[in-house]
């Protein structure tokens, strides 16, 4: 992978707006993984949850770039090319909490929710 440290579409001030997917919380849903805009620092849920939050909110804002919000995971995504690199070091928090279960929320995740993801 690239790396790609001056970018317009990512602002390495902006903290993240939580540690759980926007919509989901709003909702009451649940998520599998979590993706963090670099632009605006918006937190959805990966395109393997239910709901695919983070690539909605690329869709309705225009802004093209994510990165994992998972423990250990340093990955960044452009949506318009289909390609990963590596970036900058954004403003922290990096990730959820590690105690935070996954899928997550805990107490949101139905039994059955392998049959709720998509592939």
């Amino acid at each position: 992978m690239a790396e790609h440290a001056d970018r317009p579409d990512i602002d390495p001030s902006v903290s993240p707006s939580g540690t759980g997917c926007v919509e989901c919380e709003e909702e009451r849903g649940w998520w599998v993984h979590l993706r963090r805009c670099t632009q605006c620092g918006h937190i959805g849920c990966c395109d393997t949850s239910p709901s695919q939050h983070a690539t909605a909110h690329w869709r309705a804002t225009g802004h093209t770039v994510i990165t994992s919000f998972e423990p250990g995971e340093d990955w960044f995504w452009d949506y318009t090319t289909e390609r990963g690199f590596l970036g900058p070091q954004l403003a922290p928090p990096h990730s959820r909490p590690d105690a935070q279960s996954v899928p997550g929320p805990a107490g949101r995740v139905p039994d059955d929710w392998q049959s709720h993801i998509h592939e």
